[in-house]
This record gives structure tokens, sequence and C-alpha cells, in this order.
């Protein structure tokens, strides 16, 4: 009498790629890439390990499709608030470009751990994969405000690359301290206390940075306003 063929168990499940990213991103914000394995990303997914090859052969090419989702959209907007034709006062440029950081990255605590964490480990190969990301973005940040200083707004003797760095560092610095730390030293709600908190700092760099600091600033728009671009124009 023949055997029944055995039963060879359940076929892998095939699974949304962004669902797996999103369990590698966590992972490796906590454990960072070089020190994370596969077996831990499956855990966080919910799958088996052997699944997560149906869509990357290597931790790096996660690494590489998390980048790769994260910072396009970062890029495009930045780009458009870069256009020298822009008509908004330099002001109103860099708070928009504190709006798309907020926008983009204010919920994703474990995409900036993520990237701050492998750069400071340095891992080789991985920092010039940030790079490749980053420059775009600090180039257009840049194009502000050597714009800001050829327009008289800015102060002549501006370094723009480091006023790039302070801008962007610290905002990914005052996201992950004003949620926690400010809503107990305020009293006010979550939301309200980093706006207010957002809108202090802002104030404190555009006075650093701006050729008359005693210069009141414009009304800025809320974080979370649509980003459409002001009538104001540049004088």
């Amino acid at each position: 009498m023949p055997h029944a063929p055995r039963p060879r168990g359940p076929k892998p499940i095939r699974m949304d790629p962004d669902r797996i990213l999103d369990a590698a991103q966590e992972v490796f914000a906590r454990d960072g890439l070089r020190a994370a394995s596969l077996r831990a990303i499956a855990k966080q997914a919910g799958c088996d390990p052997a699944l997560i090859y149906y869509h990357f052969d290597s931790k790096e090419a996660m690494f590489t499709a998390l980048l790769a989702r994260r910072f396009p959209p970062i890029l495009q907007e930045l780009e458009v608030v870069a256009e020298p034709g822009d008509p908004r006062s330099t002001a109103l440029r860099l708070w928009e470009v504190v709006r798309i950081y907020h926008r983009h990255l204010k919920a994703d605590p474990a995409i900036r751990s993520l990237i701050r964490g492998e750069i400071v480990r340095g891992a080789e190969g991985l920092s010039s994969l940030i790079e490749v990301r980053i420059r775009p973005i600090v180039m257009a940040i840049r194009s502000i405000l050597d714009q800001g200083i050829s327009r008289g707004d800015l102060r002549a003797d501006l370094h723009t690359l480091l006023g790039t760095f302070f801008l962007a560092r610290m905002h990914l610095e005052i996201l992950d301290l004003l949620p926690t730390v400010l809503p107990r030293l305020m009293g006010l709600p979550h939301d309200q206390a980093v706006e207010t908190g957002l809108h202090v700092w802002f104030d404190l760099y555009w006075r650093g940075i701006a050729r008359d600091p005693l210069a009141p600033l414009p009304p800025l728009p809320e974080l979370a306003a649509d980003p459409i671009a002001t009538k104001e124009t540049h004088p």
C-alpha cells in the first residue's frame, strides 16, 4: 500500500515589504545595524526569517531601502522651498524647512535614532550610504541660507554649511526632547508644548543668523498647517 505523502509544513506566507522594513527599522535603531540579526527582524515582523529573503538579500539591502523610503519625499519638498524664485522671506523659508522635517520625522523616532546611531558608529560603507541621501538635503538648505545672504536677510559672515548643520541637527534633537520634557515643565498639552518650544528655539536660531537680530519675525504658520506658500514676498 503506497504511503501518503508526508506533509512538509505550511508554505511561507508572503508579507508586505513595508512591514519587514518597519520591523528592521525598529531593530536597527535598538541594536545597531551591525549587531542586528535577521532572526530579530523576523520576530519583530512576526514572520519566518526565510520569508525576508523573498524581498531583501541582506541587512544592508534593508538599510538602503529604509533610506530610499524616507529621504526622497523630504528632499522633494525642500527643493521646492530652495527655488531661487521663492518670494517668501528667508525666515519663512527656513521655518518651512523646520515644518518639513517635523511632518516627516516627528512620529518616527526609530529612523532618527537609526541614522544618528550609524553616523556615530561609522560602520564602513554605511556612512557613505547615508551621505548619498543626506548631501542633497544639506545642499538644499544651504542654498536657502546662501540666498538669504544675497538678499540681505542674513549676516554676511554666516558660515552657511554650519548654519545648515545646526538647523537640521538641533531640530532632530529637539524632536526627541520636546515631547518628553516640555509638557511636564510647561504644564501644557503635548502638541501645544511642542509647538511653543519649537517657536522659541527657532526665534533663538534666527536671531543668531539674521542681519538685523532685533527685527521681529514674520507670523509663522503652525507646524501642522498645510504646506501652502504664503503670499508674503521679499521686499
